[in-house]
């Protein structure tokens, strides 16, 4: 199996894809209202949902994920594209120091948490 993207529904898709643009570039798919990117081996679609009003009231339900090896210089990219700020840039295991993790939400309040990658053999 595998998850091979996730799709946002919002109430405002041009301006959920204004930020993720900045994030991830230029969408590679566009059509309407519907914007689509490529991330790593995934995709994140956004487009309109007429159950989706407002913003998120239960973000830490489900957050995006983003691996990258250095999470202290994505937060800070994420944070210069307008994102609010949940948790800035902490070691959840002191006794792991290559592991950082730090928690930021989009427009809609939909959380995405930046984390090292995942090494299971730790």
């Amino acid at each position: 199996m595998n998850i091979s993207g996730v799709m946002l529904g919002t109430a405002d898709s041009k301006k959920l894809a204004e930020f993720y643009t900045l994030i991830f570039g230029r969408p590679g798919w566009e059509q309407d209202d519907w914007f689509g990117y490529k991330v790593g081996n995934g995709t994140l679609m956004i487009g309109p949902h007429s159950l989706v009003k407002g913003k998120n009231p239960s973000p830490a339900r489900i957050m995006l994920v983003i691996e990258s090896d250095d999470v202290k210089t994505e937060f800070n990219r994420y944070k210069a594209a307008g994102a609010d700020i949940v948790a800035e840039p902490y070691q959840p295991d002191e006794k792991q120091t290559e592991v950082w993790l730090a928690t930021v939400a989009d427009p809609d309040n939909n959380y995405i948490q930046l984390a090292t990658p995942w090494n299971s053999s730790k």
